[in-house]
């Protein structure tokens, strides 16, 4: 049982974190912003979802709000943001985003925009191998909240720590945000792999030649490489790339069943944010001219320029070199 929580200044004790109480203001009633508001709720904070849907004014939701915790998809992050900026939102009032993935148009991920509309307030990324359903069912998961601000990180920690959610806190918001990102790619080649059934052998080779992919990437955009091999990065990578309940794995199993995108998204029912940022990274990866092999097999794999059996002949026909080039040199 975890008894403690760590924060940037000293450790108390849980029970006296958790007297530490919060307004927090969700929005996004999906199944993460609903688990991220129960989370929330049971460690006795004053909780209200948002959505669109609902009855009450995105104004009046965040009006008094100590935290605003962003759970919407990331097609709706950029128009959120702005509509926020219209509202009476205080410069102590902390933002976190629990979104994993880029802007379409400008390839920013979402604590940058909401950073850019509300630049006196903190931003803090929540990210890590954070399956909602297993959440639900009260199983232990551990996550990572991330910000530049320690203060707040620290604060979003108390909010949702308890002992069956385990949170640590980061000061590379980028690195935990691109790790929960870019693992969604990768999920959807796993499944592929699975789907073509591929054996263990195979699945544990794509893991581990995804890791240097996503560190080039990540490095690259500024953050930094040892997050990625913590839980929003290595840890959330396992758990989306080796579990059914993935809605990225299921994109990619469904393609290797022979079934169209289109259909596989309408099966699924829910947003697999895997599928646009794949697009989004290869743009960046042509503007920067960053190596991205697995990534880029599944973009033409989603734009259906080839199949799921002719994407993996592709990554194993690569040319020999040692293992170690990979992140330095990856040419």
């Amino acid at each position: 049982m975890v008894t403690s929580v760590t924060s940037s200044a000293s450790s108390i004790s849980l029970a006296e974190a958790l007297q530490q109480t919060a307004s927090v203001t969700v929005l996004g009633a999906g199944a993460w912003g609903t688990t991220l508001a129960r989370l929330a709720l049971t460690n006795g904070n004053q909780v209200q979802i948002w959505s669109r849907r609902g009855p009450t004014s995105l104004a009046a939701a965040v009006a008094n709000a100590d935290i605003v915790l962003s759970a919407i998809s990331m097609k709706g992050v950029a128009d959120i943001a702005q509509k926020l900026q219209a509202t009476p939102l205080a410069t102590s009032t902390i933002l976190v985003t629990a979104t994993k993935g880029l802007d379409p148009e400008t390839t920013r991920t979402p604590s940058q925009i909401y950073q850019d509309a509300f630049p006196e307030n903190p931003v803090v990324v929540l990210s890590g191998p954070n399956l909602s359903k297993e959440i639900d069912q009260r199983l232990p998961a551990a996550t990572v909240v991330a910000g530049s601000d320690l203060a707040a990180t620290a604060r979003v920690q108390q909010v949702y720590a308890s002992d069956m959610f385990r949170v640590y806190t980061s000061a590379d918001p980028l690195g935990a945000e691109l790790g929960g990102t870019l693992k969604n790619v990768v999920a959807i080649a796993v499944g592929v792999c699975d789907g073509l059934s591929l054996g263990s052998n195979a699945r544990a080779a794509l893991i581990t030649r995804a890791i240097p992919e996503v560190i080039r990437i990540g490095t690259r955009l500024g953050a930094q490489a040892d997050t990625f091999f913590g839980l929003s990065g290595l840890g959330d990578m396992l758990a989306t790339c080796t579990s059914p309940l993935s809605r990225n794995y299921r994109v990619g199993y469904g393609l290797s069943q022979g079934k169209h995108l289109s259909q596989v998204l309408e099966e699924l029912g829910s947003t697999a944010e895997g599928v646009n940022t794949a697009h989004v990274l290869v743009d960046i990866a042509n503007r920067e001219g960053i190596p991205i092999p697995i990534s880029r097999q599944v973009h033409r794999l989603l734009n259906g320029a080839i199949t799921p059996k002719e994407a993996v002949e592709a990554l194993m026909e690569r040319d020999l070199k040692p293992e170690t080039c990979d992140i330095s040199d990856p040419h």
